[in-house]
Formats: structure tokens, C-alpha cells, sequence
């Protein structure tokens, strides 16, 4: 279940977790579903991303793996709409600080949408897996995982539209599972994000889907696990990926433009001029210029490998990782880290939240109640 908590922590909360703010493609940049003001309004504007009154960066539970909210996150309801994208085209998808950790995978997924992925049931759509980086390296206990690619990619995720892929309409599915707290039933935590596309080029590819509440099963091996132990294999939750999948290195996107979402059968969309710069900003407006966060430190190229195989074996990798201390300070923030074996940083937490045991591995600062 999504978990929702008083009113006046949501201002809190919203940095607890994340969310992706900006699409970037070709250098243009199509803004998010903005969870800090769109909820609130009669109108919100027209974007590619679907909408969620999620205001509090919650997330899914295992126990609702069978309802809509696991397709595109909490109630969601369709973009209004959508963004063009040939097939072989990458994809940056921009995301708010994640935490470090909330280790887990980065997965995506296509589910075509017939003639409108505006107006299409969402209960209908059969996904495909396009992407899906769990454990790279587990040199060292929690290990190397697909978020910290992500965050050492300046929290952002590229993604390639495969090649061959037919030409059509598409929703883009892109999550993140937080497997912090997994190591028992109902504690992994999916954070999943929906995106319309229009895909074009001369492909003829139609691979087959799964639909939404059949993803994942709450007892599935990638679901359920003990990060805190070492391990050889993981298996990344969901179907096997699609052949024609592509493997890519992770890389920022620069932006260059600003652009309106399609609406309609529309084809390419108006962009306007902006500052180029890396697609690590946060949120876009109509005439962006995006101001990166970079983490303190960031290694050489990550590589990501899409395997065919829904399980992953780890072989040791090169790449290297050096991000902010989760202790900041005497005091821990709302949803850090703030105990378990081996835990060296802080162990008090902030005002606003308090210290609980998740498993004998990890503590984290949960809000507390007003």
C-alpha cells in the first residue's frame, strides 16, 4: 500500500524519496508531473508524464502489486500529452536527489497504447522490458546497485528506444525498486512513473506484454531479499526482456530546448531555445535553464548491460562511486539511514522524524506522526 502520512509532513516528505522532474530526448526537454503543485490544481497543465496525487513521494508495497496503483504509481490518471521519440533515440529521464540508501533496480518497460496512450486503460496495457540493471558488483555488502548508477549519473537514467521496434504509440513505464527494507515480505518499495510516447521509424517489431498487476508477485526472488548479505546472483523482478533490448552506457543528455507535449495524432512538438546544459536539473519550465546537483564525487563511464536472461551473475566491475556521507552531520534526515550493523554515520534523527529498525541491517528516520 501506498503510505500516506499527516499533512503537514508532506512539505518533508516530498524530499524523502523522488520522482522523475524532466524528460530529456535529443535535447529537448519535456517536463515532469509535479507532485508540489499540479495535485492542487483544477487545470494542471498538459505534460507527457501521467499525473498522481502521490504529493507525499510514496510508494508501492508488494501487497498491491495486484491493484492499478503498481502501473504508473498511485491513482494515476493518463498524460494529457506526449512526447516524439524514434525508435534507436535514448532517453533521459531526470530525476529528484534519490537516496543512497535505498539501493535496488532501475527497470523500464513499453506498453503499447493502440491510437491514443491519452485516452487508453491503463488496466490493459501489456508491458514489455526494455531495461533492467540490478546488482552490478557486490565487492562490498550492500553492493553496487542500479540506483547508484543513477545517482552517480547526476540522478538521471538513460534509456534507449530499441531500434527495431514498430512504430506507434507508447507508454513508457520507468521505476525504481528500493529493496533497503526486503529482506521480508512486503518491504521492498517500488516507486514506478509513467511516460507517453510516440515512436517513430521502420521497425516491425510488436513484442508481446505482460499486464501491469502481473509484473511482479510479492514471494519473487528479486523481491524479496536480504541485501545486507553477500550475493552472487540477483534476479531483477518482472518478464525477461525483450530481444531486441539494447545495452547503453549511462551518460547525461545536454538540453539545448524546451518542448510542448503533442496532443492529439500530432507529430513532431514546438520547442523553444534554452541554455545547454546537462539534463542533471531539476525541474524544466518554458524557457529553461537548468542548474545542475551534482553529487561530490562522480566516477568515470557506468556501464549498464541489459541481459536477455532475467538473472543477473555479478562479475566485478571498474566502476567507482563516491557520493554525499548519509550521516549529514550529528543528525540523520527524514528517510537517511540512522542504524544497523555496521553503520558507522548517525544515529539521531532530525526533528521531524524518529529512528526506526527496519531489520537487524538497517534503521531509517521515519516522520513522525502530528
Amino acid at each position: 500500500m501506498l503510505k500516506v502520512f499527516a499533512p503537514a509532513l508532506l512539505a518533508t516528505l516530498v524530499a524523502g524519496h523522488g520522482h522523475v522532474t524532466n524528460i530529456v530526448i535529443n535535447g529537448v526537454s519535456y517536463e515532469g508531473w509535479d507532485i508540489d503543485s499540479f495535485p492542487y490544481e483544477t487545470d494542471p497543465p498538459t505534460v507527457v508524464a501521467w499525473g498522481t496525487p502521490n504529493t507525499a513521494n510514496g510508494f508501492i508495497t508488494p501487497d498491491d502489486y495486484d491493484t492499478s496503483d503498481i502501473i504508473c504509481h498511485l491513482n494515476a490518471t493518463n498524460a494529457k500529452g506526449h512526447a516524439v521519440v524514434a525508435a534507436g533515440d535514448k532517453i533521459n529521464l531526470q530525476w529528484t536527489a534519490w537516496p543512497d540508501t535505498h539501493h535496488g533496480p532501475v527497470i523500464d518497460y513499453l506498453a503499447s497504447c493502440g491510437d491514443s496512450c491519452e485516452t487508453v486503460d491503463k488496466t490493459t496495457l501489456k508491458f514489455f522490458k526494455i531495461d533492467g540493471v540490478g546488482l552490478v558488483d557486490d565487492t562490498a555488502v550492500p553492493g553496487t546497485w542500479g540506483d547508484d548508477q543513477l545517482i552517480a549519473n547526476n540522478n538521471s537514467w538513460l534509456v534507449e528506444i530499441p531500434p527495431t521496434l514498430a512504430p506507434g504509440n507508447y507508454v513508457l513505464r520507468h521505476e525504481i525498486i528500493a529493496l533497503h527494507s526486503a529482506g521480508t515480505e512486503d518491504g521492498a518499495q517500488n516507486y514506478p512513473q509513467c511516460f507517453n510516447l510516440q515512436v517513430t521509424g521502420s521497425g516491425s517489431d510488436q513484442p508481446s506484454g505482460v499486464l501491469g498487476t502481473e509484473l511482479y508477485s510479492p514471494t519473487d526472488a528479486g523481491i524479496i531479499v536480504n541485501i545486507y548479505t553477500s550475493l552472487s546472483t540477483y534476479v531483477v523482478p518482472g518478464p525477461t526482456a525483450y530481444s531486441g533490448a539494447v545495452s547503453i552506457t549511462q551518460a547525461s543528455s545536454s538540453i539545448t530546448a524546451s518542448g510542448t507535449p503533442v496532443t492529439g495524432s500530432g507529430g513532431a512538438a514546438t520547442t523553444s531555445a534554452g541554455s545547454s546544459t546537462t539534463s542533471s536539473a531539476g525541474k524544466t519550465s518554458s524557457t529553461t535553464t537548468a542548474v545542475a546537483s551534482t553529487p561530490t564525487s562522480v566516477s568515470t563511464t557506468l556501464t549498464t548491460k541489459v541481459s536477455t536472461s532475467s538473472t543477473q551473475t555479478i562479475t566485478s566491475t571498474t566502476s567507482t562511486t563516491s557520493a554525499a556521507s548519509g550521516s549529514g552531520g550529528s543528525t540523520q534526515s527524514v528517510y537517511g539511514q540512522c542504524g544497523g550493523t555496521g553503520w558507522s554515520g548517525a544515529t539521531a534523527c532530525n526533528a521531524e522524524a524518529t529512528c526506526s529498525s527496519m531489520n537487524p541491517y538497517y534503521y531509517q528516520c521515519v516522520p513522525t506522526a502530528v
